[in-house]
């Protein structure tokens, strides 16, 4: 009788061309990486690592060669790590997903997934470690001057993000396969696009992550951006959040206004402070509003996002935009510092006023003067 081992080994096999395509099409590999075609070469290593640690528990040295080599490499390259551990979590994510399509059952899967989340859980914290290491070594070296602040910074980001991908990496792999299981199996079953909201706030918070854990945000490309069609499907990805919270929106935009920058980043500002003004907004009793207002002065965007929520105290409102500071119970402190980040690097300006009545962030951008004006 042939073993679960051995059916969910050959079944990976036999989907080995699809798994890897799939993961190559996925991950992030920067210009200027040295190793290119080596992190394609890694993931299939590290796929083959995957195999045999069905089969039989890998040795610590196992799996060690491999991020060690990988934590070389990634040095030599000189590209951010945050590019690793995301190539990583993508190939842990495909994993699992033709895990769960393997057709074993549950119970039977189950043992086998916690040993594939522990190797890719582990390998990353080996690679990153040693990664680390070798930059410290590197920097006592040559005496490089590094910012104390910034250092601090990345201490504080290695202890949170090591707990974060603990805590929230292996559910949130697990939930991504099985709902797209369930989308499969059951197109009609309800509550799936309520739980493929929240996996998308997941990823958001991830994002976040990964943006502040880099010195300086990189270069990106621009394109042309009809701003009231953004917030328009803005608004419509938060409308649960909006509903639960009940909260109303207005939203004041020329529909003819085209914006140029980033929209993943601009979208990545909006939803932040959109859904920061919806848990403020949780505090009032009467009508909850958050009103989207744009005005253009000369050749400057004024955006306003407001909301009726309770007042900040001006020492707050000083000290919201630096990193790691937050008024939350269980807020992160990077939301708004990545916002700033982003809007200056979009030659803008970002800035907070708040009185008893309501609470506006507004943010200041430059236009070309071939793009059309907005009535004040």
């Amino acid at each position: 009788m042939i073993s679960t081992s051995d059916r969910l080994i050959a079944f990976l096999e036999e989907h080995s061309t699809e798994f890897l395509h799939n993961w190559r099409s996925n991950i992030v590999i920067s210009e200027q990486d040295l190793y290119k075609e080596e992190v394609l070469q890694n993931g299939l290593r590290m796929f083959h690592l995957v195999k045999r640690a069905i089969k039989n528990p890998l040795t610590e040295e196992e799996i060690q060669a491999l991020a060690y080599k990988t934590a070389q490499e990634r040095v030599e390259a000189n590209v951010n790590i945050s590019e690793f551990v995301y190539n990583v979590n993508v190939g842990k994510s495909e994993v699992i997903k033709w895990v769960s399509r393997s057709g074993i059952e549950w119970t039977e899967l189950q043992p086998y997934l916690e040993d594939i989340n522990a190797l890719f859980d582990r390998f990353s914290y080996l690679a990153v470690k040693q990664y680390t290491d070798i930059r410290d070594k590197q920097l006592q070296e040559k005496e490089l001057y590094i910012d104390q602040t910034h250092k601090e910074r990345l201490t504080i980001l290695g202890q949170m993000s090591s707990s974060f991908v603990h805590e929230f990496r292996n559910p949130l792999t697990s939930i991504i396969g099985f709902t797209k299981l369930l989308q499969h199996d059951y197109p009609d079953l309800p509550y799936l696009d309520i739980m493929q909201h929240e996996l998308d706030q997941l990823n958001y918070r991830i994002a976040q992550f990964l943006h502040v854990s880099r010195k300086e945000i990189i270069e990106s490309k621009r394109e042309e951006i009809n701003l009231s069609a953004m917030f328009k499907e803005l608004l419509e990805f938060l409308y649960p959040s909006l509903l639960a919270g009940d909260v109303s929106t207005t939203l004041e935009v020329d529909e003819s206004l085209i914006i140029s920058g980033n929209k993943d980043e601009l979208r990545q500002v909006f939803l932040n402070l959109i859904m920061n003004s919806i848990d403020a907004l949780q505090i009032e009793k009467g009508e909850r509003l958050i009103r989207i207002r744009s005005v253009l002065q000369a050749s400057t965007l004024h955006l306003s996002i407001t909301n009726n929520g309770p007042r900040i105290q001006q020492e707050t409102i000083n000290a919201i935009f630096e990193p790691f500071y937050t008024t939350k119970e269980l807020g992160t402190g990077i939301g708004l510092f990545i916002c700033k980040k982003l809007i200056e690097k979009h030659g803008g300006e970002i800035t907070c006023f708040s009185t008893d009545e309501k609470t506006a962030f507004t943010i200041k951008l430059p236009l070309h003067s071939s793009m059309p004006t907005i009535p004040s």
